[in-house]
């Protein structure tokens, strides 16, 4: 054929001793051909420098092998910050999408405009991965409709009986529970909250309620006067550190709902002339790259962002593809670094 015209999945098919269907569900990773066989079409493909046209493929099959990453912007003045948190999923969702046979198109957004309509309506994605923190009270009848027009898609958020869609999320109130559990033990018995502890940000509330359950295992009952609202932004992180020693209450121990919040309050304790741990310990939640490189490193719950952004993937897939999917919770896990533990306690 080499020199005549370009080799074609009936050659290849023809060749592996296969049917034509069988060659394409090969070349697309289709787990119904063995690995054997797989391996064998993939190899006279290369021989005759077979290349899969893409368009012509998602033409026939009504699909277009794409899914749309959604990241929100949180709120900040120029509306340009993305939580790193998100940013070290992208890897791992990216990668996943590949092995799959799928591109990725990420598309940062802005929860006031009109995304919910404009990737799978307009056939230029198979499905959305949604990221970002925002005010779930705001998107939620943005979910609904999504869900009323049939839309494909997966949200990393808190997953709560009878949302909308699917939801995969971390344990929130365990790792709340965890980052108390630690400065009680530590004998820190006046702990304050920082982060919007309602239903418009379920995670943070989620999260306090693992807070409350720990001081209420010591026989402490939370002051609300020690928790103060915030985002997740480090510009509102310090306006609730500067609030929270404002209030001039004694306070012993900080629980951040992320670490945001959590390094903004350290750099206003220093700039106030109080010493992280020993005045005051510190735990955040998140374990963005800047939590390690902290002075002092920030104690931190961990949530999973490379398991998080492959599960995300295999979730909406088994969705597109019509196969039984439910919403999901992973685990978290406390990392234990100088923030909230003295020289003396780790002696």
């Amino acid at each position: 054929m080499s020199g005549q015209r370009k080799a074609t999945s009936f050659d290849i098919a023809h060749l592996a001793g296969v049917s034509q269907p069988t060659v394409s569900r090969a070349l697309r990773g289709s787990p119904t051909v063995s690995p054997a066989t797989r391996q064998r079409i993939e190899a006279i493909a290369k021989q005759l420098n077979y290349t899969v046209d893409r368009a012509a493929s998602n033409l026939r099959s009504g699909t277009t092998r794409t899914i749309a990453l959604l990241l929100f912007r949180d709120p900040s003045p120029d509306d340009t910050l993305i939580n790193p948190f998100f940013l070290a999923m992208l890897g791992s969702i990216m990668s996943a999408c590949a092995e799959q046979g799928y591109d990725l198109l990420v598309s940062f957004q802005q929860l006031s405009s009109d995304w919910h309509t404009d990737y799978e309506d307009s056939h230029r994605a198979d499905g959305l991965i949604l990221l970002g923190y925002g005010d779930y009270a705001h998107y939620h009848q943005r979910l609904v409709t999504l869900v009323g027009h049939g839309t494909h898609f997966v949200r990393w958020g808190s997953v709560q009986p009878g949302q909308p869609g699917l939801t995969l999320g971390c344990d929130n109130v365990a790792g709340g529970l965890a980052a108390a559990r630690h400065l009680l033990e530590q004998g820190r018995r006046r702990i304050a909250f920082l982060g919007d502890a309602t239903d418009h940000y379920p995670e943070f509330h989620d999260r306090h309620a693992g807070y409350a359950q720990a001081l209420a295992e010591a026989g402490l009952a939370p002051d609300p006067r020690l928790q103060v609202a915030s985002i997740s932004t480090e510009d509102d992180g310090t306006r609730a550190a500067i609030e929270l020693l404002a209030r001039g209450l004694p306070f012993d121990g900080i629980v951040a709902a992320s670490d945001l919040i959590a390094l903004a309050a350290m750099r206003v304790l220093a700039e106030a002339g109080l010493s992280v741990p020993h005045d005051i310990a510190v735990v955040g939640f998140d374990d963005i790259p800047a939590a390690s490189f902290a002075n002092p490193p920030l104690t931190t719950v961990v949530q999973d962002a490379a398991a998080a952004g492959r599960r995300l993937v295999e979730l909406l897939l088994a969705r597109i593809r019509g196969e039984a999917a439910a919403s999901m919770i992973l685990p978290t896990r406390l990392v234990v670094r100088a923030s909230s533990v003295t020289r003396k306690d780790r002696a």
